[in-house]
């Protein structure tokens, strides 16, 4: 043959042949038909299909070759870092040997389970100018050969799972909204569906899209709160919302974003949306005449095929605390009050444990499960929780339990048909709102912030909040074990039928306990804290278990209580890591826990007028750069960094860009005096150390606020 080129093509097809039939021989043939039967078999544990492993999202797996007996044998069979992705808190899939995982900005990565190498990997090539949130994506679905994320800016796509090549890629979102993806899709009857977040970021009205798995082609869309009632309703379910709004609640959005959590019920052939907070959070100001705002912190639940609104349960009428509903909803089959029920489990935000019947909607019970003022209970003849005085902040400010954080997150929990419990990784926190001097009359979202509410700027210390491991038990409505863990958020659950429940901790270590009574029976240090949820699957005959660790993601931005592990992001691991029974693989080295040291120029003179504007300005950077200016472990502690000590590289980096190929979105709009006012805040913050009269200012203010709440519930003072 004389044309090279065409030789060279030639032998390039022929290559490409060849490596596919050597990864298939290496990883097995990748299943075809992963399809609705699959997730709907609670019995097959050889692969993890889903987020939730099945349709019932119990992310309980029916594998008993690791148990209680030989768990102690467990080790680590191999690791796979992940240097140039930033967060990992995201929870794979298995399926035939293969694990799919989805990381940073959805980087989609194949793995062959056995060992640890990459198959295929793609990167939908996120612009991060255009992403000012650095959340990253929690998780993926498999279906008929397709690997499906979403990505933070907006898109849908699915791959082919034997090459990674893409099928095809839909934009969810509208071009320059608020709205991004950082959950997982789930799949159904050969659909689709995916919510977005944004809902705390300003006009923002939440919806869902389902679109055809083969074509990606948009099949239906629900929206979670009403518009303006001029355009006209999409459907009767949206007019009998706006009847529960007041004022012009559709200039600011509304919120009720559906940013995580989403279950199929084959049963019933419906789909379950868990709707976020209000936008703003502040009722007061986007429904300024009351109204309970339906479909905010709700679980709606619609007709799988045509979208259409079958019912609904509302967690919090006229929402104003960000207690979202967002969070999982796991399909159980329960015995309740004698009778057998097809039920709901859920565990949102505001602290409360409801069993929802799922046929009808009714609210069976709702328990609190720890630290609970916002509320005394739930009245289980309307659904509608018994609220106590003052908690909506009517004299300015509050403080309650739990707080926007929640009692529990997004971090999955897990339930065990064996044991009849529920294991849910929870967390105490309070939460401070004031709203002193903002009202609808002067009250301006994109002036003053999407909130609504005065921002907390200051750290938030180490002591403010703790975590812990709680198992729920359904049937008798309490707490069966609680077991404290480090820190205030650790990762998501899993339970299996070898009588064990996982879980990754914020210190670094993967724990397996009993799951009848909290003992720890095994620990493996990962190297990192993680947040992230495992799995377990079979490959070759032989029970693994996966799960993705490193710090970011989650709670970052909560200053020094994020911080107390000593993890930082650029310098700490991200890794996959799989364990295998009587592996003995090596942990690659990583650096020890570290705290930052704030640098200091003393020739600076800080201005506290500057610092003050300064403060206000530094509200985009907390996300990332922590509360306070103490980095939370997923961006560099500005503290400890000499760029804000020079002018001319601080703005280098922040308004041009300079580090962007590092994850640190430009900011073009900051001029020079703003950039100066950030750096002189920055400097007040690395030199701040609170004297004994302000700590005894500040602990009075919160041990009064403590008491007023106390005297309110009581009946002695007023709101």
């Amino acid at each position: 043959m004389r044309d090279p080129a065409r030789l060279r093509l030639i032998l390039s097809r022929l290559a490409a042949i060849l490596a596919a039939a050597w990864l298939g021989a290496a990883a097995g043939a990748v299943r075809a038909d992963v399809d609705g039967a699959t997730l709907a078999d609670e019995a097959d544990g050889a692969n993890w299909g889903s987020y939730g492993r099945t349709y019932s999202e119990q992310r309980f797996s029916p594998l008993d070759q690791i148990n209680t007996g030989n768990v102690a044998r467990l080790g680590l069979a191999w690791t796979l870092d992940l240097p140039d992705v930033w967060n990992v808190s995201s929870a794979p899939v298995a399926v035939d040997g293969v694990i799919y995982i989805a990381v940073g900005y959805s980087v989609i990565y194949a793995v062959d389970a056995r060992s640890g190498r990459v198959l295929w990997r793609h990167d939908p090539k996120v612009d991060p100018i255009k992403m000012r949130y650095a959340w990253g994506i929690r998780g993926l679905a498999f279906w008929k050969g397709k690997v499906i994320a979403g990505v933070q800016d907006g898109r849908l796509f699915a791959l082919d799972a034997k090459d990674g090549h893409l099928l095809w890629e839909q934009q969810t979102t509208e071009p320059h909204d608020n709205r991004y993806i950082t959950g997982a899709p789930r799949v159904f009857n050969g659909k689709v569906i995916i919510g977005h977040g944004g809902g705390d970021f300003g006009h923002v009205r939440g919806y869902v899209s389902t679109y055809d798995a083969e074509s990606g082609r948009l099949l239906w869309r629900w929206y979670t709160v009403p518009g303006d009632p001029a355009q006209g309703f999409e459907n009767k379910a949206m007019e009998m919302a706006a009847r529960t709004w007041t004022g012009q609640w559709w200039k600011f959005g509304g919120g009720g974003a559906p940013w995580n959590a989403l279950t199929y019920d084959p049963q019933f052939n419906r789909v379950y949306i868990s709707t976020g907070n209000g936008g703003p959070w502040n009722a007061g100001l986007r429904s300024r005449n009351g109204g309970d705002n339906l479909f905010l912190c709700s679980i709606v639940a619609l007709d799988a095929d045509t979208g259409e609104y079958r019912w609904h349960y509302q967690t919090n009428p006229a929402e104003s605390w960000d207690f979202d509903s967002a969070m999982d909803m796991v399909l159980a089959d329960a015995t309740i009050d004698g009778k057998p029920r097809k039920v709901l489990l859920h565990a949102p935000k505001n602290g409360f444990f409801y069993v929802i019947d799922r046929a009808s909607g009714k609210l069976l019970s709702a328990e609190k499960l720890g630290k609970v003022t916002w509320a005394k209970r739930i009245d289980l003849v309307t659904g509608r929780p018994v609220e106590n005085p003052g908690i909506r902040y009517e004299r300015g400010e509050v403080l309650i339990w739990p707080g926007s954080a929640g009692l529990h997150n997004w971090q999955p929990m897990s339930y065990s048909p064996d044991t009849g419990l529920t294991y849910i990784p929870a967390h105490e926190m309070a939460g401070y709102y004031n709203d002193i001097g903002i009202t609808p009359a002067n009250y301006d979202m994109d002036r003053d912030g999407p909130v609504g509410l005065h921002p907390f700027n200051d750290d938030v210390p180490r002591s403010a909040g703790s975590g812990s491991l709680l198992a729920w038990n359904v049937v008798r409505r309490r707490k069966a074990w609680e077991v404290a863990l480090p820190g205030a958020t650790n990762g998501g659950v899993m339970s299996t039928h070898g009588g064990l429940v996982f879980q990754g901790q914020s210190d670094g270590h993967f724990v397996a306990r009993d799951a009848r009574s909290g003992a720890s029976l095994w620990s493996a240090y990962m190297g990192v804290g993680t947040q992230a949820s495992p799995i377990t699957f079979t490959a070759g005959g032989r029970q693994y278990v996966s799960i993705l660790a490193g710090w970011a993601g989650g709670q970052m931005l909560l200053g020094s209580l994020s911080a107390q592990h000593g993890w930082v992001g650029r310098d700490h691991p991200r890794r996959l890591l799989t364990y295998v029974l009587d592996g003995h693989a090596a942990l690659p080295p990583s650096p020890p826990p570290s705290e930052p040291k704030p640098v200091d120029d003393p020739a600076m003179k800080v201005d506290p007028a500057l610092a003050l504007r300064g403060q206000s300005l530094y509200q985009r950077c907390l996300i990332c750069h922590g509360a306070g200016v103490v980095a939370g472990g997923y961006a560099p502690d500005l503290r400890a960094s000499p760029v804000p000590l020079n002018p001319v590289a601080f703005a280098a980096i922040v308004r041009d860009g300079g580090l962007v190929a590092r994850g640190m979105p430009p900011f073009p709009e900051l001029g020079d005096a703003q950039l100066a006012q950030l750096r002189h805040y920055i400097r007040q913050q690395a030199r701040y150390k609170p004297g004994i009269g302000e700590q005894i200012a500040g602990a009075w203010h919160f041990f009064w606020l403590l008491i007023r709440m106390k005297l309110m519930a009581w009946g002695w003072l007023t709101p």
